[in-house]
């Protein structure tokens, strides 16, 4: 078995190997991982159905304190809960602090504080998460399906059409250049 290495405060970029559809184009934002499993945001793809506003509205918060954003589907697990990934400025009770790189909160306090100007200074909001059991994550490290790096905290911030395609050119890789394939020597 491959030793756990772990990957808090790292993205994994989906390779053309990645054998799961609902992960293609996959930029995830590891944000727990240890010896039991892993945890991560999907940044790669955004929601056509649902927008910030629209949450808010959920939760009967007033929304014309906040401009409308996109909502991230952040993975195919639990998808009716919401996380907001965000930067260290703000640390509720309940913000999952990724190293120095973000924070990673769920409560309804930080949608209020972001409704009304107090919020983190930089935000991204999303609808479920990736997950992983004990030693899942470092099998598909070796089943080709996923890239590990270090990447700049800023992607989960920035607007890009396409950050799938924005990490693997931010390593100086051209994705169209990568095989679907591996073997073993």
């Amino acid at each position: 078995m491959v030793e756990p290495r772990f990957f808090s405060g790292q993205f994994l970029l989906a390779t053309p190997g990645m054998g799961d559809p609902r992960f293609s184009r996959s930029v995830i934002a590891i944000c727990s991982h240890d010896e039991n499993g892993a945890l991560g945001i999907n940044i790669g793809d955004t929601s056509d159905e649902i927008t910030f506003h629209g949450i808010l509205k959920q939760f009967d918060i007033e929304t014309s304190g906040v401009e409308d954003q996109l909502v991230y589907l952040g993975g195919p697990v639990e998808t009716q809960r919401g996380f907001i990934l965000h930067s260290l400025d703000m640390n509720l009770s309940d913000t999952l602090q990724v190293g120095d790189r973000w924070g990673l909160s769920s409560s309804v306090d930080i949608l209020r504080a972001i409704a009304k100007g107090r919020g983190p200074k930089l935000w991204l909001a999303a609808l479920g998460y990736a997950g992983w059991g004990e030693g899942q994550l470092e099998y598909e490290l070796t089943q080709n399906g996923w890239s590990i790096v270090d990447g700049d905290a800023e992607w989960l911030y920035n607007a890009a059409d396409d950050k799938w395609l924005e990490a693997w050119q931010a390593q100086g890789i051209d994705p169209a250049q990568l095989s679907a394939g591996f073997g073993s020597a």
